[in-house]
């Protein structure tokens, strides 16, 4: 079973797939965000550097994919591909920090790949407001992020929600966390495990 967590920078995404992959047992594939060596440049110069991010995204995205389709195992993924290619890559696009030629040529490789991508058996959407994801990402204090603007966060969450509202690939569970804190409440963690126990039995 492939199980996906989505949503914005700062939603709660790593967090939640620690404490559901210790939960259910599954095992759980991370996001590259250590190893990618663009970040860093990227936040600091993002029109140079989009499309280099980009493709290293969905590179590590398709990889991702293919080895849980291989594994035969359990799988809880944190972010998929098509937040990548449907919200963060248009995004950079329509901010003028991706250049039509680079755009076109990255949302053709996607089109290639998702060819051959199967979707998770479940999608677990994580809504935030602003102040939630902000709070969030100074909690954390990573240093690249630092210069991430209200704007750039805001323009996210609305293609997130354009997104989520047209997804059809499969099943989608949407878990609204401005008011929850699933890590130092376990009632909050429960209510999200029950949730997500009642879609499985659905799938089965």
């Amino acid at each position: 079973m492939h199980v996906a967590i989505a949503g914005n920078i700062g939603a709660g995404k790593t967090t939640l797939t620690k404490l559901l992959a210790k939960h259910f047992k599954w095992e759980p594939h991370y996001e590259s965000v250590a190893e990618n060596p663009y970040l860093d440049d990227f936040y600091g110069e993002m029109e140079r550097w989009s499309f280099n991010l980009q493709v290293y995204f969905l590179n590590s995205r398709f990889r991702q994919i293919l080895e849980i389709r291989e594994s035969g195992k359990n799988i809880i993924q944190d972010r998929t591909i098509y937040e990548d290619a449907r919200i963060f890559a248009p995004n950079l696009h329509a901010m003028g920090l991706m250049t039509n030629r680079d755009y076109n040529n990255y949302d053709s490789l996607f089109d290639l790949m998702e060819r051959l991508v199967s979707p998770p058996d479940l999608l677990i959407y994580l809504r935030a407001s602003i102040p939630t994801l902000v709070g969030q990402i100074h909690k954390r204090g990573r240093d690249y992020e630092n210069s991430i603007s209200i704007d750039y966060l805001s323009r996210l969450n609305e293609r997130y929600e354009a997104w989520i509202t047209k997804y059809n690939k499969g099943n989608l569970l949407i878990i609204d966390v401005d008011n929850l804190d699933f890590v130092d409440n376990q009632e909050d963690l429960g209510s999200i495990i029950d949730k997500i126990d009642a879609q499985i039995n659905g799938l089965f």
